[in-house]
């Protein structure tokens, strides 16, 4: 139902016959877009025009075009993060299109705002083919200083973060991918804790081997897990199959150390970890199935993979992605944090040593308070940014890709 007609505009042709039609207050918080663009300096009278801009503003210029590196001092450039999709693999809508993704990318724009002070630009780009992706965005960038990836369809996703982080000189960072992981980690991280184990002691089983579900891999294999096993469609992916991908196939180079092969269900056996990212149902059997004190992570959206009620029969911790139950793995914990730190040493790069930081000063917020209900922080814990800001600054400094 168009917009216009659930909620007319006042005077609107459509009123008339829309009166009958229920208020939908997702469509009223809409209405305009949800955000804008405001001065931070005064434009008074002339005076502060001659500044603001022209004869004023020559002298910034002149002074950045021969020391360039004064941008980021003198423009918004160090502040900013561009939020780039082509509505390929939106949340849960699948390929919607480039016009269709712009209230997600908002949103995600005012996530950046309101829980990491970053200030972020929604850009829905018209292009499918990873060349034209990669040329557009690396031609745009010298006005941002990080671009975020989101809602691009795998395998592509790869391919353009890739190529993007040879080419440019700021943060490339897929948060389809990588946040989710890095969330995922630091609540696994206090689940095990909670149980009394490590990383070490854990098989964990993703289910899905889109963007998620391969940085979710390799971030665990990062982190120490004992060992993780990773489904797709047909089964494990192993390295006795055939028809792997390029990205399937250096994920079998790295996980299911064990030589699992089979089933989804033949892989929960005896696992102590489920992490869901990819829809679908797994049957109660095959849960029933799995260690004691499992871990049940079924995070996709609005279904999760195992429900709750479901998995609290055999779970010591469930979490979902949703915001209904307990334990929400939410991508907001961990981008606006990751970028402000990223930004505050003006970050070449998103290091996977900045990734493990950020994960570990997420769990730590709450490492002290845990219980089967929470093994991860709300998103309105107001320590969480903070946290995730100074681990990542640092963990920058120390891998050598900060230039302040």
């Amino acid at each position: 139902m168009a917009a216009e007609i659930v909620n007319p505009r006042s005077g609107s042709s459509a009123e008339e016959g829309a009166r009958d039609e229920p208020f939908d207050p997702a469509f009223a918080l809409h209405r305009g877009g949800k955000m804008a663009v405001r001065a931070t300096v005064p434009v008074r009278d002339a005076d502060d025009l001659s500044l603001a801009y022209t004869p004023g503003v020559a002298k910034v210029c002149t002074a950045i075009a021969e020391q360039p590196e004064l941008v980021h001092d003198y423009t918004w450039k160090s502040q900013v993060v561009a939020v780039v999709t082509d509505g390929s693999a939106v949340l849960g809508l699948g390929d919607i299109g480039p016009e269709a993704s712009l209230p997600v990318m908002e949103g995600k724009a005012i996530l950046f705002k309101q829980f990491g002070g970053v200030d972020a630009v929604p850009i829905a780009l018209d292009c499918r083919e990873v060349d034209d992706l990669v040329e557009t965005v690396a031609r745009m960038a010298p006005s941002f200083g990080g671009i975020n990836l989101e809602d691009i369809s795998a395998p592509r996703c790869f391919d353009v973060e890739r190529r993007l982080q040879e080419r440019l000189d700021i943060p490339v960072f897929h948060d389809d991918q990588h946040g989710t992981a890095v969330v995922t980690l630091a609540a696994l991280r206090n689940a095990a804790k909670l149980t009394g184990r490590t990383l070490g002691d854990l098989r964990a089983v993703v289910s899905g081997a889109g963007a998620a579900g391969v940085a979710i891999a390799r971030i665990l294999v990062e982190a120490g897990i004992g060992d993780v096993a990773v489904c797709d469609r047909k089964g494990i992916v192993s390295r006795d199959r055939e028809d792997l991908t390029d990205v399937k196939r250096e994920l079998a180079g790295f996980t299911n150390k064990a030589g699992v092969v089979g089933s989804l269900e033949s892989a929960l056996d005896g696992a102590d970890v489920f992490i869901g990212v990819s829809g679908g149902t797994v049957p109660e059997r095959a849960v029933a199935t799995m260690a004691p004190n499992a871990l049940i992570f079924a995070m996709a959206n609005p279904n999760p993979e195992i429900h709750p009620d479901v998995a609290h029969r055999y779970a010591a911790v469930v979490a979902t992605g949703r915001s209904d139950y307990p334990n929400q793995i939410n991508n907001v914990l961990a981008f606006p944090g990751i970028f402000a730190g990223a930004l505050q040493v003006r970050a070449s790069r998103i290091t996977e040593g900045m990734k493990l930081a950020a994960a570990e000063a997420l769990a730590a917020v709450v490492a002290d308070e845990l219980s089967a209900d929470r093994v991860i922080p709300s998103p309105f814990d107001e320590r969480v940014a903070p946290a995730v800001t100074a681990a990542v600054a640092a963990a920058a400094r120390a891998d050598g890709v900060a230039r302040r």
